[in-house]
């Protein structure tokens, strides 16, 4: 190479350094997912810090992601109808379309839940924390429930006002109804908060989690 390549070459450098062009972070790419097992609120405790993520094992191996950058895809196959059941009326009117991503596994749509396995045992006074839906932003209500012998147990509902909450045990893992009365593009914030044994309080940052219906 000749010394004025070389020189050219090292003042492109030079320059790109000073932009700080050079020291860019890498960027996770964004994924969708679809079907499988997640637990999309992931809890845990680490470092003295109270935190949110989100635990994918769609593949069948464990990958801790960022929730910014996931995409949780309901697919058109989640659509269903309101019961007749006066019990279900937080789900709108009966006979209504709703896009549901079920308690009990299907494999053509995600298996959604929560879960507290980074949730130390005895961290905690109650040994458990309070998780929060705190903000539903989307065309329509929002709802997650249980339903066992087939009588629902609402756990959050953007429809009857939020925040809402539930208590989750260190080492929990649950999997609930996820409902959605609208096609579109939905945003669900959570955070979680809870007592240490000490008396200290500790609240997770809020974490915005991303759904697309439809």
């Amino acid at each position: 190479m000749s010394a004025t390549l070389t020189r050219a070459a090292l003042y492109s450098g030079a320059v790109i350094a000073a932009l700080g062009l050079a020291a860019a972070p890498a960027q996770a790419a964004p994924i969708t997912l679809s079907q499988g097992h997640v637990d999309v609120v992931d809890i845990a405790y680490e470092g003295g810090v109270l935190r949110l993520g989100l635990h994918d094992e769609t593949t069948g191996t464990g990958v801790e992601r960022d929730p910014a950058e996931v995409t949780l895809r309901v697919k058109p196959e989640a659509e269903a109808t309101v019961p007749g059941n006066p019990a279900y009326s937080f789900l709108g009117s009966p006979g209504a379309p709703v896009w549901i991503l079920p308690q009990t596994s299907n494999p053509a749509l995600l298996h959604a839940g929560w879960a507290a396995h980074e949730l130390p045992a005895g961290a905690f006074q109650g040994d458990s924390v309070q998780l929060k839906l705190t903000a539903v932003s989307g065309p329509a209500d929002v709802s997650l429930y249980d339903v066992s012998q087939g009588n629902p147990t609402k756990r959050f509902d953007s429809g009857d006002g939020l925040p809402d909450s539930v208590n989750v045990s260190a080492g929990a893992h649950h999997h609930t109804n996820w409902a959605f009365e609208a096609k579109g593009d939905y945003t669900l914030t959570f955070r979680a908060t809870g007592k240490l044994t000490n008396g200290t309080t500790l609240n997770s940052a809020p974490v915005a989690y991303h759904f697309t219906v439809g």
